[in-house]
């Protein structure tokens, strides 16, 4: 499995239409193969930063998503609000024995 977590800086006064576009965004990821999760988080101490992070089945699924036409039609609206271009970090769960988990403790 893998974790995208993807940075925007959007001015507080384009709030509302940036939380739409995420919905939009999340509702059509929800449809993707490989999809299993997401969450978006806005900072406290910067409301202008936003964080979406998301979880997928495996690099191939994030790739196809990050290339679907929907995908890319919602980002297009969502570029045009931000402040700055988006960041977007790829990664890895740590392996440990046969696990693959985020929720897996070393002994």
């Amino acid at each position: 499995m893998i974790r995208t977590i993807i940075e925007r800086y959007c001015p507080p006064d384009k709030a509302a239409e940036m939380e739409s576009l995420l919905v939009d965004m999340r509702t059509k990821a929800m449809r993707q193969h490989g999809y299993v999760s997401g969450e978006t988080l806005r900072s406290l101490d910067d409301p202008s930063r936003w964080l979406v992070i998301s979880t997928w089945l495996n690099a191939e699924n994030w790739k196809a998503w990050q290339t679907n036409p929907e995908r890319k039609e919602v980002s297009a609206k969502i570029d045009r609000l931000l402040a700055k271009p988006e960041k977007v970090s790829v990664f890895s769960f740590m392996r440990r024995g046969e696990a693959d988990s985020a929720h897996t403790i070393d002994k």
